[in-house]
């Protein structure tokens, strides 16, 4: 069995933390009319979190498969597919269902998601990456040739056919939340960062550098953006060049995957440095528990928050403080869970039903 890295337990925790803070913002919508530097801050974190989770899933696909991909075991290998066949199948009918309490479920995209990364584990990294940048001109491609808007209200974020088969399809492949073109990329990209390894220091810092250049870059090209407005570019072309996760275009994908790659390097090599400290682990055991966390910032959390009357039309402020509680509680009732039991409450659950 390869060794657990604690640092992408780290980085789940931090994918959590940036989650809670996005989504509180988001559900009580938010402002900060006074301090728009502070509302500046916390949209830079829009997307980025959710991305983190699915680049952090596909590592989770390579380091689970990692010794029967590397001894050419098939019959190993097959045991493992069908066990991640089983466990998408299960995300993908828990996103449904958590659909009518959350409309920006990702679990219901995750189940697509691992379907297809589980069908090229075998598939040459080069060739992962050649995937990547099919799915992203793909997905552009689609952007230019649909209405990307079709069926939203952006004041409400409500999806006026999700139910019916062409709108369903439509959400999860094209415009949805998460939708698979090009998030599918994501997951590839976590693959593609599971098989390095990452215990080498010049490995990590290849990887930091190429993660931080580009984020650099992508936020460079928005910089600069106004820039060439004047120089007669087309007012139109600016959706082209941001870096808002909807809709996913090439610059915002670039910049949240550079980003993603930074953190989960970072993690890593704190995870290395501080392994035996005391103070790391309550964080370690929430990364840990990230699916419990994702159902139960809402259900509990928000849930708390609407049964007050508290829910909606609040400060920045007020929203940042409740999500802050709520990731402290989290990683107090981690750190009390992991002393009992090995798994999360719904991470044992999921486990089971996929074995």
């Amino acid at each position: 069995m390869k060794q657990r890295i604690l640092g992408f337990d780290l980085a789940r925790a931090v994918a959590i933390f940036g989650m809670v803070i996005v989504n509180f913002k988001i559900v009580m919508h938010a402002r900060a009319s006074d301090d728009m530097a502070w509302l500046k801050i916390v949209n830079i974190i829009d997307g980025r979190a959710s991305a983190l989770f699915v680049i952090l899933a596909g590592v989770g696909l390579s380091l689970l498969t990692w010794q029967s991909r590397l001894s050419g075991d098939l019959q190993l290998l097959a045991i493992e597919k069908k066990s991640l066949f089983k466990r998408a199948g299960l995300l993908f009918v828990l996103g449904l269902l958590y659909i009518e309490i959350w409309p920006a479920d990702i679990l219901h995209y995750y189940g697509v998601y691992i379907l297809v990364g589980a069908l090229c584990l075998l598939l040459a990294s080069r060739y992962l990456f050649a995937l990547i940048v099919l799915l992203l001109i793909v997905s552009t491609l689609l952007f230019v040739m649909l209405d990307y808007s079709a069926q939203w209200n952006w004041q409400t974020l409500a999806y006026a056919d999700l139910w019916t088969t062409k709108g369903f399809v439509r959400n999860l492949i094209f415009n949805g939340f998460h939708p698979v073109l090009p998030w599918l990329g994501f997951l590839l990209l976590g693959m593609l960062i599971g098989r390095q390894n990452l215990a080498h220091v010049a490995v990590r810092e290849r990887l930091f550098m190429l993660g931080f250049f580009a984020a650099v870059l992508a936020e460079l090209i928005v910089l600069l953006l106004p820039y060439a407005l004047l120089m007669g570019m087309p007012p139109a072309y600016k959706i082209f060049f941001s870096t808002e996760p909807m809709p996913p275009l090439p610059v915002y994908f670039i910049g949240a995957a550079g980003s993603a790659t930074v953190i989960i390097t970072l993690c890593v090599a704190l995870g290395e440095k501080y392994a035996q400290k005391a103070w790391l682990m309550p964080f370690v055991y929430t990364g840990q528990l990230a699916l419990t966390f994702y159902l139960a910032h809402v259900m509990l959390g928000m849930g708390l928050l609407e049964s007050l009357g508290m829910l909606e039309n609040q400060s920045l402020a007020f929203s940042l403080v409740c999500a802050l509680l709520f990731c402290v509680f989290a990683v107090v009732f981690a750190s009390y869970w992991r002393k009992f039991y090995p798994l999360g409450p719904l991470e044992g659950l999921l486990r089971r039903a996929s074995r």
